[in-house]
């Protein structure tokens, strides 16, 4: 037996700033109930698994302030808007790395929290790598690193690596089948050229 659905009577928004939405929602609950929903929207985002010639992983390291802390994480970025996902997934990666992909693969797409945000975060991995220098914004600063996937998953199990969307995204591709050769039902390839 399917589950109750909440039904939503109206939408008001409640602040907006350049990288998403903070909206309220009234809604009617299963029980007949009168209730409120607040949540963030997005347009969503892009992350990149970028693959070198020699099979290691491009990361990068970074400042995150909310934790105070330094976290390795693969290249992501904000879906803006008249942008596609693809669109974004090939500008962060040149703009957190300096490469450009000639290969991009999307292999899945994943929420990173579902009771907070309708974000939808589209996995890429990209192939054919050329550097081409990064263009970091003013509010970055990276340390590029490369990795094995064994060194990867050596430091999700010790807690080096934890970000959530990092670990979310390397699950969708070593479990999808793309981050081998073949890729899972849902994807599609993109063999654009180089920018």
């Amino acid at each position: 037996m399917p589950l109750a659905s909440w039904k939503k009577l109206s939408e008001s928004i409640m602040f907006r700033n350049p990288y998403w939405t903070y909206k309220r929602d009234t809604v009617e609950l299963p029980g007949g109930r009168p209730g409120e929903y607040h949540y963030v929207h997005t347009n969503g985002s892009s992350m990149v698994v970028p693959v070198m010639e020699d099979g290691k992983l491009l990361l990068v390291n970074q400042v995150r302030y909310l934790a105070g802390r330094e976290s390795v994480e693969f290249p992501c970025g904000s879906v803006k808007e008249g942008h596609t996902h693809e669109e974004t997934a090939r500008d962060e990666l040149v703009e957190e790395t300096g490469y450009s992909a000639k290969s991009l693969l999307m292999i899945g797409e994943f929420n990173p929290f579902n009771g907070v945000t309708n974000e939808m975060c589209h996995v890429y991995i990209a192939r054919d790598l050329q550097y081409v220098g990064g263009k970091p914004d003013e509010t970055e600063e990276f340390e590029i690193l490369q990795v094995t996937p064994g060194e990867l998953e050596a430091r999700i199990r010790t807690g080096a690596i934890w970000d959530g969307m990092t670990i979310a995204a390397w699950s969708i591709a070593t479990l999808s089948g793309g981050f081998g050769k073949q890729a899972g039902p849902k994807a599609s390839r993109s063999q654009n050229p180089a920018r």
